[in-house]
């Protein structure tokens, strides 16, 4: 199922991405965050120097960091990358559920979760995504186009709301070979431990199956693995490697 999944993420990232060698590379025009500017490396990847090389210029070019994203085993990537000097930041679980062990909690109390798609609601759901994840916010404009991409891919967002206020919510990217992946699950601060996160993870999961696909998520290496999406009936099956040349 790795395979699969890595062939979903390239392909989820295809349409706005650019071609360097054998690598697949997104660059973000508002924001030089890491998690928003990676590359990954296609299928059958076997990079040689020259083409580390001129990934590596690319980055520098627009002021970002160059940074990869691949689950492993990779060989040939990981070597290619270590030789560039590129050092491993994270290794992340990458997770999977079946039909049959999911269990979808409760919405708690005086929690709505609305379906993201006016122009208002997009660019709540960003500001609340980039509180919750520490991201500096970007232009209304720009996170608009942004979330209304993955809408028009495919995918689906889910606003969190408390009182009128956008308090988290998450994604469902555009379904790829059968697989559509559960991304960018996020509450702010001060409404965490209420099991809102656990509540919107649980929904799209479930709109997910109910769409006849099978979903995956990538989390942290904080416990959250086990703690909010064991729960749920996730299972972790690999790992994804944040490869990065400060």
């Amino acid at each position: 199922m790795l395979t699969e999944i890595q062939a979903s993420l390239r392909a989820s990232l295809r349409p706005d991405a650019e071609r360097i060698g054998p690598f697949l590379v997104r660059f973000d025009a508002h924001s030089d965050n890491p998690f928003m500017n990676y590359a990954v490396p296609e299928e059958g990847a076997a990079p040689t120097p020259a083409d580390v090389e001129a990934l590596v210029a690319a980055f520098r070019a627009r002021g970002r960091t160059p940074r990869l994203e691949y689950l492993r085993p990779f060989p040939a990537v990981d070597a290619a990358l270590e030789e560039a000097g590129f050092t491993v930041d994270q290794l992340l679980p990458m997770m999977a559920v079946e039909r049959a062990d999911l269990v979808v909690p409760d919405v708690p109390e005086g929690v709505r979760l609305v379906d993201a798609t006016s122009d208002d609601e997009l660019a709540r759901l960003t500001e609340a995504q980039h509180r919750a994840f520490g991201v500096d916010p970007i232009p209304r404009d720009a996170a608009v186009r942004r979330q209304r991409s993955l809408l028009d891919d495919g995918g689906s967002l889910l606003l969190a709301v408390v009182d009128g206020t956008a308090v988290g919510g998450g994604a469902i990217t555009g379904p790829a070979n059968g697989l559509a992946q559960v991304a960018g699950i996020a509450v702010v601060p001060e409404h965490r431990g209420r099991g809102i996160a656990s509540a919107v993870c649980g929904e799209l999961t479930r709109r997910v199956f109910a769409a006849g696909w099978t979903p995956f998520l990538e989390t942290e290496a904080d416990g959250k693995a086990g703690r909010l999406y064991g729960p749920i009936g996730y299972r972790t099956i690999g790992q994804s490697a944040a490869i990065s040349l400060k």
